[in-house]
């Protein structure tokens, strides 16, 4: 973890992981949920809930679908939040085409169930103040999203 994440803070806490299973359609958002429904116990503003979790539920559904498995992490410091999403995918082979809006990779039965849109990663970024991604060919990937109060 890298010092600085917020303003007020210094380096910060590791709060909790969730595991998310591939292909678990049916239990996909569960962890998004856990994540606002813990940051909101901590007292976190609802414009920071809203943005962790929208982009709490972008990388997970992408690790659902893509992303073999994986585990999303909570950290917070003061007044911010840090999520680290990792997954056991095959990487991102193109990653400036995969942050173009309603570019996808989406199999037809993703698409059938409503998912494939091509906004997860827009979504993801959008919603963050830092975004990191790390991500290779055969390696899986890594985001890094830090959320600060607006």
């Amino acid at each position: 973890m890298s010092a600085g994440l917020a303003p007020e803070g210094g380096e910060p806490e590791f709060l909790r992981a969730f595991d998310i299973q591939a292909g678990d359609f049916a239990g996909a958002g569960n962890v998004s949920i856990a994540v606002k429904n813990l940051l909101k116990e901590l007292g976190f503003a609802p414009e920071v809930l809203r943005r962790a979790a929208i982009a709490a539920f972008e990388a997970e559904m992408n690790v659902v679908m893509y992303g073999g498995g994986g585990h999303m992490e909570v950290f917070i410091a003061p007044r911010a939040v840090r999520l680290v999403i990792s997954d056991h995918g095959p990487g991102i082979p193109d990653l400036d085409l995969a942050m173009q809006e309603g570019w996808s990779t989406a199999t037809p039965e993703m698409r059938e169930m409503g998912f494939g849109a091509g906004m997860g990663l827009p979504n993801i970024k959008r919603n963050s103040d830092q975004l990191r991604i790390t991500t290779a060919p055969g390696q899986g990937t890594r985001l890094q999203v830090d959320i600060f109060p607006r």
